[in-house]
């Protein structure tokens, strides 16, 4: 079973050693070694503290990755933002008479990172660290991916998950599901969703939803939809019931994915499944009730050729509510 992310509100000092403290342990139960519990150590650390110097605070989301022993952290704030993105990646750089080696030292532990700021706006870094990946697979190479997926404010446990899958011609199928109401009934059928779509993640999007929605009754039921990408043929399938919304943005245009009224598990009268174009240099955001509708990726000049993590965390940052449970997954294809 996943490993849930850490949510870690940096209001003060304080919760920079606690953030820290859990972080290090989350490394360890994902199976990450002693100088990589120790890199994943140091980088909360760094990004803690600039979150307090730079920001006046923020939030930490630390996850485990699947496929290699490592951890993402996602750094999130609302602070006057990066004046010199490539300059603070320097080590001996510094704005506050600091020693200036908090983001440079991020990026010499880090096997990916990326940094996003406007100002006004805020600041979003996404650094991944642990065991170095195995050399990746034809398919593996192809697509970038990234989400936030967090309970809502004072609850422990998560109604949402995602789960993604790329097969052997490349192709890339995405589940999001929304169990119903909050706590654990809500992650039961939400744990429920994720294993059918792990058993058979070949299957087209509507075959999934439907299976979802067999294996789901009894449960209090779900929203659920599936997207599958054809990279050969430039399609997208999508599958969709209840409060779950796609958007495709390419260029100037977003077009939005049409999920159908229901509680799969409960009430899925007709499941159907639509197939939109796929360009090339199209992006894929997925996101529950959780997240508000009226995001826009327009307000954000230059995001979309960022990580999709980043662009995740960006969207949860400014947008999500706080009174549910939520989740916001990006996906598109590696840019060179």
């Amino acid at each position: 079973m996943a490993l849930e992310p850490l949510l870690l509100p940096i209001e003060d000092r304080s919760q920079v050693g606690e953030a820290r403290r859990q972080a290090f342990a989350l490394a360890g139960t994902a199976g990450l070694g002693d100088v990589s519990r120790e890199q994943v150590a140091l980088v909360v650390t760094e990004l803690g503290t600039n979150l307090i110097k730079h920001a006046g605070g923020g939030a930490l989301i630390v996850r485990v990755l699947s496929g290699a022993p490592a951890l993402e952290v996602l750094s999130l704030d609302r602070g006057v933002g990066i004046a010199h993105i490539d300059e603070s990646l320097r080590d001996g750089f510094s704005t506050s008479g600091s020693a200036g080696t908090g983001l440079g030292a991020v990026h010499r532990l880090s096997c990916l990172l990326d940094v996003y700021s406007t100002r006004p706006g805020g600041t979003a870094i996404v650094a991944r660290v642990g065991a170095r990946r195995a050399p990746e697979s034809a398919t593996t190479k192809l697509w970038d991916f990234g989400a936030v997926c967090v309970p809502k404010a004072g609850e422990n446990i998560n109604g949402d998950a995602w789960s993604a899958a790329i097969d052997a011609e490349g192709s890339f199928s995405v589940l999001l599901v929304d169990g119903l109401g909050h706590g654990l009934g809500a992650a039961d059928a939400a744990r429920a969703a994720v294993h059918v779509f792990e058993t058979r993640p070949d299957l087209s999007p509507a075959t999934q939803v439907g299976a979802v929605h067999a294996a789901l009754r009894g449960t209090r039921g779900a929203a659920v939809a599936v997207a599958q990408i054809n990279r050969r043929r430039g399609t997208l399938g999508f599958a969709g019931i209840g409060n779950v919304a796609g958007s495709i943005i390419s260029g100037d245009e977003t077009r939005q994915l049409v999920s159908m009224n229901g509680t799969v598990g409960h009430a899925a009268r007709r499941i159907s499944e639509f197939t939109y174009p796929w360009p090339d240099d199209a992006l894929l955001v997925l996101h529950t009730d959780g997240l508000g509708s009226r995001w826009s990726l327009d307000r954000y000049p230059g995001l979309t050729h960022h990580h999709p993590a980043l662009i995740a965390g960006v969207l949860y940052r400014d947008f999500h509510r706080r009174a549910d449970d939520v989740t916001v997954f990006a996906v598109r294809r590696r840019l060179p």
